[in-house]
């Protein structure tokens, strides 16, 4: 069935999949397997080594992300996890500090904003508001600020925001925070386990994580660019006592008192062991490698996409490793590129707002920089020999 798919291995595949090598991947495996049955459910009492695991996983990405010693974590299985607990523990602690037991409140965010943040305020009863991005596709502190009000219980940024790559005015978002007394969230789910090495390259990585005052919580898959298995992320908290109001508890059954700190109850072993495996295997010297083959290709793609006729990148700034190209020709049918290209087998993201083709870039697309290239130049031809009417976008590519 295999035969079906795109072959990511050979960079064929915009997002999805997260490949730095072979050996990597083998680590990943044998991990997982060694795990396939234990339920992280049980860590602590049946499973300790998975207790043991998690907690090493939680102090590392402490670290990484410069949080306080007074700092807290969790495991969860993906960024929509990490985001929906953020969201939960936001509400309960607002309703607790302000003795409202059923109060509705609100988060202010940029449009550009992971539409998991909608999906957990409707789950969570949550209203979510969005304001418009600036011309560099970043959030607008003044909107952010106009949209405040009563009900208003967090701010939440991108660090990087998905459709274009780019940072949020972190640092400026803390500080209205800090002024309204309101919590703020940042979302570096994409980028959080590139963007400490990508800095450490020298790329112009804004601060974004708990060096900004402010921060109150921030999220980040393992299972992207820390090259874990799926589903593996980390929600963080400034101070730990937050989590009180993260976790789920309740006792009013025969059994006696059943609590989770995150969403799921059974969560795979697996994952925690994978997390942990590559962590280590990788470590600081094997992440700097992999954010450096993936910024490198990231950086050669942008070059060569500029360089074709017609054709301009939105975000060649080299923040993330996300890229959006466009057409300056309204006789050109970027779609109808994209949908050449995928018959080629190249599966590509089509932005709608602007029509743009979007990927994400991975060590594995460095080795295919210069036939990629090749294959849009060649594209554009066959579309521009084969005139036919627009395709019409569709919401569910991603």
């Amino acid at each position: 069935m295999k035969s079906l798919d795109f072959d990511w291995r050979a960079g064929r595949v915009p997002s999805y999949t997260y490949f730095v090598d072979d050996e990597t991947l083998d680590v990943q495996r044998e991990a997982y397997g060694e795990y396939i049955a234990e339920n992280g459910l049980g860590a602590g009492r049946a499973f300790k080594s998975l207790e043991l695991m998690t907690d090493d996983i939680k102090s590392m990405a402490i670290s990484l992300f410069n949080a306080p010693a007074a700092a807290g974590a969790s495991f969860t299985s993906g960024g929509t996890e990490s985001i929906f607990m953020a969201v939960k523990t936001a509400r309960d602690l607002t309703r607790h500090r302000r003795g409202e037991p059923d109060g509705r409140y609100n988060i202010v965010a940029c449009e550009t904003a992971h539409p998991c943040l909608d999906k957990a305020g409707q789950l969570l009863g949550v209203d979510i508001r969005r304001t418009p991005h600036t011309a560099e596709f970043r959030a607008d502190p003044a909107l952010l600020r106009t949209s405040i009000d009563q009900k208003t219980m967090m701010l939440f940024a991108s660090a990087p925001n998905y459709p274009f790559g780019t940072f949020d005015p972190i640092s400026k978002i803390g500080r209205l925070a800090q002024e309204r007394d309101l919590r703020l969230h940042v979302d570096g789910c994409w980028g959080g386990f590139l963007s400490p090495f990508a800095e450490r390259l020298g790329y112009p990585i804004p601060e974004w994580d708990f060096r900004v005052p402010g921060v109150s919580s921030l999220s980040a898959d393992i299972h992207k660019f820390g090259y874990a298995a799926k589903g593996a992320s980390v929600v963080l908290y400034r101070d730990v006592e937050d989590q009180e109001h993260e976790r789920f508890s309740f006792s009013g059954w025969p059994r006696g008192t059943y609590s989770t700190p995150t969403f799921l109850g059974t969560k795979a072993g697996g994952a925690i062991a994978s997390a942990w495996a590559v962590m280590h295997f990788l470590g600081v010297e094997g992440y700097l490698r992999a954010a450096k083959l993936t910024m490198d290709a990231t950086m050669q793609l942008i070059e060569g996409l500029n360089a074709i006729p017609d054709i301009y990148c939105l975000t060649p700034n080299g923040e993330s490793n996300l890229i959006s190209f466009a057409t300056s020709d309204p006789k050109l049918d970027i779609y109808a590129v994209a949908d050449r290209l995928e018959e080629c087998g190249w599966l590509r993201g089509r932005m709608r707002e602007p029509k743009a083709i979007q990927q994400g870039v991975n060590p594995a697309h460095l080795a295919t920089v210069t036939e990629y290239l090749a294959e849009v130049r060649k594209a554009i031809d066959h579309v521009r020999g084969n005139v036919a009417a627009p395709v019409a976008y569709d919401e569910h590519s991603y």
